[in-house]
């Protein structure tokens, strides 16, 4: 999947050699373009944040205080998603690998798991000090790479990155009344620093973009995509096990592993049924389609957080009842999927059955959360006939266009 020989540069422009290279644009139609070691390294990272993140909301809903825990969900995940987001584009267009760029992107992850120590304080005790801290730790490190890459260009480029630099450094400003402000006023500070930061790569890109590559984008997200849903299987397998030693529930957990698991298949056949990258062709698309992301990613690890609490109510553990255990489960499920449809799916569906599968399946998903204690086993059923019959209907075009051709030819 990976080759580190192809996914990061040997040499500078200009032949040069040696553990400090100018950074500067890779092209956007290089070839056999991957994820490097590094990269995946720093998924891993960042991964551990958003443990941290699910780890709190399970107790927050578990404890019947869902409102708080989502809201605090939000700032986190937040935090965690465009830090990782603003790497992966920057990298895509200028990682060449050498030592200073290794040594600042190794910051970047420390400051993720600053963070990631500071989440159970902002939930608990809704002082996010130590998330500030981590968050202005892999900021201040984004800005440190735009300004080098400032350094190495001209022009237009030059602008550019200084641009970004310039943006993620007043963005850190306007976040310390995060710390500061009363807790009533945080929410909406929350909602004017992400439009404030949302807008610093449309602002910054204006006159010149950057070279991403498409298929090393898509590669970058589908990634973690897989690592976020690997982190939720594994959420939901520790609350099993936890469960069953403990209480000796095995009859009660059964149909919520099961349809737990078909959940988790289905949302990774769904998001890879189709590749992405041929759609990413402009900013205009993979700005959508990268911010997007943000709710494909939190719902995805939302919904090994709802696992988690539909194991504590079966076993008595939560103080909810059995309807919102189940809402835990299914409504991240049918955000998922409404999410991946919209930003990919869609986009490769002939006709209006192929269109309406996944929205279709997302209500019944919906619908199921009422069936008390098989709601999130008829979820999972769900989610799985979706894939089935996304896959025949999409054979029966294929074989409907094959034959089409094939009459094309013969006459």
């Amino acid at each position: 999947m990976m080759s580190s020989s192809a996914s990061a540069p040997t040499s500078s422009p200009g032949g040069q050699r040696g553990p400090l290279r100018r950074l500067t644009a890779r092209g956007r139609d290089e070839a056999h373009r991957v994820a490097s070691p590094l990269e995946l390294f720093f998924d891993l990272c960042f991964v551990v944040a958003i443990a941290q993140a699910g780890v709190q909301l399970v107790h927050s809903v578990a404890e019947g205080h869902a409102g708080h825990g989502i809201l605090n969900y939000a700032f986190v995940f937040f935090a965690i998603w465009w830090a990782w987001m603003n790497f992966t584009w920057f990298a895509s267009a200028y990682d060449n690998d050498d030592v200073l760029y290794r040594a600042v992107t190794l910051v970047q992850i420390a400051g993720v798991l600053v963070l990631a120590a500071g989440v159970s304080r902002a939930f608990q005790d809704h002082n996010y000090l130590v998330v500030f801290l981590g968050y202005v730790i892999m900021r201040l490190a984004m800005a440190t790479q735009w300004l080098r890459a400032a350094r190495s260009a001209r022009g237009a480029e030059r602008a550019m990155a200084l641009r970004y630099a310039g943006g993620v450094l007043a963005c850190q400003v306007g976040w310390v009344g995060l710390v500061l402000l009363p807790e009533p006023a945080r929410p909406w500070l929350f909602l004017v620093m992400v439009i404030a930061e949302l807008c610093v790569p449309v602002y910054a890109e204006r006159a010149c973009a950057t070279s991403w590559h498409p298929h090393h984008i898509a590669e970058r997200y589908g990634l973690f995509t897989i690592i976020v849903l690997g982190e939720t299987i594994a959420a939901a397998t520790v609350a099993v096990k936890s469960a069953v030693d403990e209480h000796d529930a095995l009859g009660e957990l059964l149909p919520i592993a099961a349809g737990g698991l078909l959940i988790v298949f289905s949302a990774w056949w769904i998001y890879f049924a189709v590749p992405i990258h041929g759609h990413l062709r402009s900013n205009k698309q993979s700005f959508l389609w990268g911010y997007g992301h943000y709710v494909i990613f939190s719902s995805a690890a939302a919904i090994g957080a709802g696992l988690e609490v539909a194991v504590e109510q079966a076993v008595g553990k939560a103080h909810i009842s059995v309807l919102s255990a189940s809402a835990a489960v299914t409504l991240p499920t049918a955000l998922y999927l409404l999410t991946v449809w919209a930003l990919h799916s869609r986009h490769f569906k002939i006709g209006t059955a192929q269109q309406l599968v996944l929205p279709v399946t997302a209500l019944l998903v919906i619908c199921c959360t009422f069936l008390g204690d098989w709601a999130v086993l008829a979820a999972g059923l769900v989610s799985a006939l979706a894939v089935v019959t996304g896959v025949i209907l999409t054979a029966r075009t294929g074989a409907r266009e094959g034959g089409a051709k094939a009459t094309a030819t013969a006459a």
